[in-house]
C-alpha cells in the first residue's frame, strides 16, 4: 500500500507538472475592459460581469492556444492603455471613436448595437418630439461619440452646444428623463433593454425613438505586436458565430450577430 500511494502522489505530481506547462505554453492575451453595462459591468477584476467576460470566457473554452484576461481600464484612458501596451486589445470598438494616428489591426466583429434617443412618454408626445434637439436638455455619457455631434467627445462641446448633461451611467441618464431632470437621453439599446428587464415597470413611461443615433458595428482593436493576430482572432470568433455562442451570449441583449465578409474580417489598418 505505501508502494501504491507514493505511485499515485508521483503520478499525481506529473499531471500537475504537465498541466501547468500547457497553461504557461498559452499566449496571455490582455483585453481592457472598461466599465459600461451591459458589455463591462465592474471593471475591478475580482468584481467583473457582462458581455466582455463572457465573450473571453467562450473564447478560452473553444482554444488553448491563447488565454484572454480582462484588464481594467476606463473610457478616456483606453487609448493610452494600448498604445503603452498595457492591454493588447480593446473590444466592441470602432476604429473612429478617437482611436485615429493609433498604430493597430481593426476586427469586424459582426456584431451590431445601436444607439437610441429616450424621452418620458406625455399625452400628445410622439416620435416628432426627436426631430429637433436644440433647446432641449440631454443627458448624454461622458466620454462618448455621438453622431448628432459629429462624432466629438468633447465634454465642454456638447455642454454648451446641446446643453448636455454628461454622466458614467445608462441607467443614470434614463432615471433623469423619468424624472424630469432631462428631456432626452441617449442610450445603448442593449443597455436600454437591458434595463427595462430589471425594470418592467418603468417600461410604459418611456418613448423609445424610432430615430436611431448611429449603429455600432463592432471591431476588436489589435495593437501591433500583441501575441494575437488579427487574422488568428478574426477565425476564432467565427468559430463562436459558427458553433452558436455569439447568438447565445448576445442575442438576449438585442444586439445583432451578423455574418462577417472574409475580407472584412481581414486586419484593417486604422493608424492612417
Amino acid at each position: 500500500m505505501r508502494h501504491l500511494w507514493r505511485w499515485r502522489r508521483w503520478g499525481i505530481a506529473l499531471l500537475c507538472l504537465c498541466f501547468g506547462k500547457v497553461i504557461a505554453a498559452a499566449e496571455i492575451v490582455h483585453v481592457g475592459g472598461a466599465h459600461f453595462p451591459p458589455y463591462v459591468i465592474k471593471a475591478e477584476v475580482s468584481e467583473a460581469s457582462g458581455l466582455l467576460p463572457e465573450l473571453l470566457e467562450a473564447l478560452n473554452r473553444e482554444q488553448d492556444a491563447y488565454h484572454f484576461v480582462m484588464l481594467p481600464t476606463a473610457i478616456v484612458r483606453r487609448f493610452g492603455d494600448l498604445q503603452r501596451g498595457r492591454i493588447d486589445m480593446a473590444i466592441f470598438e470602432n476604429p473612429d471613436w478617437g482611436w485615429q494616428g493609433i498604430e493597430l489591426d481593426a476586427v469586424d466583429m459582426g456584431l451590431e448595437d445601436a444607439e437610441l434617443f429616450v424621452a418620458r412618454r406625455e399625452a400628445l408626445r410622439d416620435q416628432h418630439y426627436f426631430d429637433r434637439l436644440q433647446g432641449k436638455r440631454l443627458a448624454l455619457y461622458r466620454g462618448y461619440h455621438y453622431g448628432f455631434a459629429g462624432f466629438n467627445s468633447d465634454p465642454q462641446y456638447l455642454s454648451q452646444t446641446f446643453n448636455a448633461n454628461l454622466g458614467h451611467s445608462h441607467d443614470s441618464n434614463v432615471l433623469m428623463v423619468l424624472r424630469g431632470r432631462a428631456d432626452i437621453a441617449l442610450v445603448t439599446r442593449s443597455n436600454l433593454y437591458d434595463f427595462m428587464a430589471r425594470n418592467p415597470d418603468y417600461e410604459g413611461q418611456l418613448l423609445i425613438s424610432e430615430r436611431v443615433d448611429q449603429v455600432y458595428r463592432h471591431h476588436a482593436l489589435i495593437r501591433k505586436g500583441a501575441p494575437i493576430s488579427a487574422k488568428t482572432f478574426a477565425e476564432l470568433l467565427e468559430r463562436l458565430r459558427q458553433n452558436g455562442e455569439l447568438a447565445r451570449i448576445f442575442d438576449p441583449y438585442q444586439i445583432a450577430v451578423m455574418p462577417v465578409v472574409a475580407d472584412s474580417s481581414a486586419a484593417e489598418s486604422a493608424a492612417d
